[in-house]
């Protein structure tokens, strides 16, 4: 056998040179080995690059999209009533059906009167079916106004209940609900007996039912789906 010559080991060596060198290239070849500005558009394969590659606001912004869905109509109504069971200030809808009202007495004959059944609460109509709605009610502080004539309208006075602009405590429900969930309430008044009637009651922080001299200011929210709100006029 014939011993290799000194050109056949450099003819191996060069092949290995020649198939090693990209690799080579790849692990050794970094930032700093290459010229600022000297990559072109050509040197970059195309669709290699992402956007996190770029600064911001180096790509261009693409076409606005289509406009989302309209929200529903109406939702978040509001109104607040004053002591005397007016409303003061709304979002648009509600009527008052009856405030701290005096009814017909309707008790058996010997029976106590109970024509004072409803006085301690405000009927309200909202306009809309109330079925898909919560209620939310919250007492109002007034401090501008001397509700019980003690001439301190700063919530400090002492003992209980005596500070009617300041303190109390306050429930809401629908009227005449019929649903499988819910609080089910008979409204007093005929004509808040409805689907579309609420009932707020105002009381002291003991629970007893209030007087002129300590009825409450009160917020209402609505909430969930008003879309089917339809002003009338009573």
């Amino acid at each position: 056998m014939r011993r290799p010559t000194p050109s056949f080991f450099i003819s191996v060596a060069a092949l290995v040179v020649a198939t090693s060198g990209t690799s080579y290239a790849a692990m050794t070849i970094g930032s700093a080995d290459i010229k600022d500005d000297s990559v072109r558009s050509q040197d970059v394969k195309d669709g290699t690059l992402k956007a996190k590659d770029f600064r911001a606001g180096q790509l261009p912004a693409g076409a606005q999209g289509p406009a989302g869905p309209a929200g529903k109509d109406g939702a978040g109504r509001w109104l607040l009533v004053d002591a005397a069971g007016t409303i003061v200030a709304q979002s648009g809808g509600f009527e008052i059906v009856t405030a701290y009202p005096t009814l017909p007495n309707t008790a058996p004959a010997g029976s106590p009167d109970n024509a004072l059944r409803a006085n301690g609460n405000v009927y309200i109509d909202a306009n809309e079916d109330l079925s898909d709605n919560g209620i939310v009610a919250t007492v109002a502080l007034q401090n501008t106004v001397d509700q019980n004539g003690d001439t301190v309208t700063s919530g400090r006075a002492p003992g209980a209940d005596a500070n009617p602009e300041f303190s109390g405590e306050i429930s809401a429900s629908l009227c005449s609900f019929t649903g499988a969930t819910g609080i089910p309430t008979n409204c007093a008044p005929a004509a808040a007996q409805n689907n579309t009637s609420f009932v707020v009651s105002p009381r002291n922080s003991d629970g007893s039912v209030t007087t002129p001299t300590s009825r409450k200011r009160f917020y209402v929210v609505l909430t969930g789906d008003s879309s089917d709100y339809a002003p009338t006029t009573r």
